[in-house]
């Protein structure tokens, strides 16, 4: 099966049927390009999309990604960078592979089926010439030979007429021999040139249309391969890529199956722990007893109780803290939480003043209140800084126990991290002072000095910063499991700005029935430091005034909280006057003020007064 033979007469058809086949392989061509653009416009998108919820450093959404559930998230994403790689891989492999070398290809192609079809084109005006000499040759044979027959005619019809003279007939002879003689060469001729056609003819059509045809027909072959080779590699360069993509897939996988629930929660316990307890029982306050003050909506016990629920029950109510009256909150926060004592006279049999009548303080409700305050509320603990927009202390007291824990903990690893790269710093200044010092002509070792007592003053107040941090670390770390030191060290760590309240402090630990510092009394005092706070907020603010006077008629040591100490014939003024359970408020001077057992004062009020009442 050959062109040459089965399409000799052809040439123009198969002319079409090449340039056709190159506008396939251009199509084809343009078919890949294509299809490179769209892998890259796929990638980048890819990479667009994974760029566009990779998180942002140094933001919240980067402290989210501890979660093993969004550790796979992000996991996920580096994958999906590599998947679009791989998409970038395809397109490059079917540029350089397929779009350059077919383009190339095309090119050479074109040039060769140029030069077949021009051979071709030249063998057929060879043979149209020669058969042009042969049709001249042909006619002119074809005239001579009828001059011939036409001399040969005229010479006989005056060779036959007897009034022709003789030299007529002789010249007619001649010129008859002359047209034969033609006549044989024009046939001699024609014959010669027929016979060149015919074997011009035969290589035509036997040696060269068929060598041509050949050629082209192995060309069109040669594109044929070629375009199916190209479709070979254009599958072959996705094989080589879905390994890679399945890898990407089966490492999404695994980022899945990694997730784990147990492990998200209990981080969640780590970042929001306060590391306090939760708030115990109330216990029962009997009005009933007749030593004890008469059930009064008034009393002080109800209105502790009502306003401590206020401030710090539920979440609407919570928001009244910061805006108590100091008066008020330390009201709230220092007075006595049981009976009054009866005067010495008394026949009850505690007549002793302040004596063993006074049972162990019933503080629960007030800790329960602060520990429930602190549990909902654990970064509202410096209201100074809640009003001036959350300035974070250094020591990160405003945080709970097991939240200021973390912090200081990570504090001190960077600061560690820090000291750590100053003295690389440093023993690689030294290394070079000391290649200096052996070899002058790399440069001056004094000129190294100046920086190496840099970073030696660098590395001494990094490690008074580290070993700052290690202290609190060391006290939170204390404080966690025995809370009995707590109030002691939070009293130190607010000694230089609150004296008064380390003095409180240190009362209320000496004043405990007991003897002892209970947990109830350093809550209290955690209060009291709390309630320090409030004042240079409320600096400002005027004290309570006086609504009279009392005289003291008997001696009281006021040892238990809030209570103040008076002695026989005192004069103090009156601040706030018995709300029914037996306690009278009053105040020595301005730093000095408290709660008396009403019994052991003779009130004088000041009608005039605000807030005074008439006795009838």
């Amino acid at each position: 099966m050959s062109w040459g033979t089965e399409l000799w007469d052809q040439f123009d058809n198969l002319e079409k049927h090449t340039q056709w086949g190159i506008d396939i392989l251009e199509k084809y061509i343009k078919f890949v390009k294509e299809r490179t653009e769209i892998e890259l416009s796929y990638a980048k998108q890819l990479r667009n999309l994974a760029k566009k919820y990779q998180p942002k450093k140094n933001s919240k959404e980067e402290e989210e990604y501890r979660y093993t559930a969004c550790k796979a998230f992000l996991s996920t994403l580096n994958e999906m960078n590599d998947y679009a790689g791989q998409h970038e891989v395809i397109s490059e492999n079917m540029t350089s592979h397929i779009t350059v070398e077919l383009a190339r290809y095309v090119q050479e192609l074109k040039q060769e089926r140029k030069s077949y079809f021009h051979d071709g084109r030249k063998a057929q005006q060879h043979i149209e010439i020669c058969w042009k000499q042969l049709e001249s040759s042909k006619r002119r044979f074809e005239r001579d030979c009828k001059e011939a027959d036409r001399a040969q005619q005229y010479f006989e019809k005056m060779d036959a007429d007897i009034n022709v003279t003789k030299a007529d007939v002789e010249k007619a002879r001649q010129q008859a021999q002359v047209r034969h003689q033609m006549a044989e060469d024009s046939r001699a001729d024609y014959s010669s040139i027929l016979q060149k056609f015919n074997h011009e003819q035969h290589e035509y059509y036997h040696t060269h249309i068929p060598n041509i045809f050949q050629k082209i027909q192995e060309m069109e072959e040669r594109r044929i391969v070629r375009i199916g080779e190209s479709m070979k590699t254009y599958a072959e360069v996705d094989r080589q890529v879905i390994p890679i993509i399945g890898k990407c897939l089966d490492e999404i996988v695994k980022a899945a199956e990694s997730i784990d629930q147990k492990n998200d929660s209990q981080l969640v316990i780590e970042a929001y722990k306060s590391g306090f307890e939760p708030p115990g029982d109330i216990e029962f306050e009997d009005y009933t007893q007749p030593m004890k003050r008469t059930v009064s909506d008034n009393s002080l016990s109800n209105s502790r109780e009502g306003k401590a629920e206020l401030k710090f029950g539920g979440k609407s109510k919570g928001k009244l803290w910061p805006f108590i009256k100091k008066n008020k909150l330390m009201s709230l926060l220092t007075s006595p939480h049981q009976p009054p004592p009866p005067p010495p006279a008394s026949s009850s049999p505690s007549a002793v003043p302040n004596g063993p009548q006074s049972p162990k303080q019933q503080k629960e409700p007030l800790s329960h209140r602060f520990n429930e305050f602190m549990t909902s509320k654990p970064k509202m603990h410096c209201f100074r800084s809640l009003k001036r927009g959350g300035a974070t202390p250094e020591d990160f007291s405003n945080l709970p126990p097991e939240q200021r824990r973390k912090k200081l903990q990570q504090k001190v690893d960077e600061l560690n991290k820090e000291i750590q790269k100053e003295m690389d710093q440093r023993d690689a200044i030294t290394k070079m002072k000391d290649v200096y010092l052996k070899n002058p002509q790399m440069g001056d070792p004094a000129s190294l000095d100046h920086k190496l007592t840099e970073v030696s003053q660098n590395i001494e107040k990094l490690r008074l910063e580290a070993q700052k941090f290690e202290a609190w670390l060391a006290e939170v770390e204390g404080r966690l499991p025995a809370r009995s030191d707590q109030a002691r060290r939070q009293s130190g760590m607010y000694d230089a700005q609150n004296p008064a309240t380390v003095n409180n402090c240190a009362q209320d630990r000496e004043s405990s029935p007991d003897g002892s510092y209970t947990e109830e009394q350093s809550q209290e005092s955690e209060v009291k430091v709390l309630a320090t706070d409030f004042d240079d907020e409320f600096d400002d603010e005027e004290p309570l005034p006086a609504i009279g006077t009392c005289k003291a008629l008997y001696t009281f040591e006021g040892q238990n909280e809030g209570t103040i100490s008076v002695v026989e014939g005192e004069t103090l003024y009156v601040i706030e006057e018995d709300k029914g359970d037996g306690w009278t408020r009053i105040r020595r001077n301005e730093e000095e003020e408290g709660y008396v057992p009403t019994s052991y004062v003779e009130v004088y009020l000041d009608k005039n007064a605000k807030g005074a009442k008439t006795y009838i």
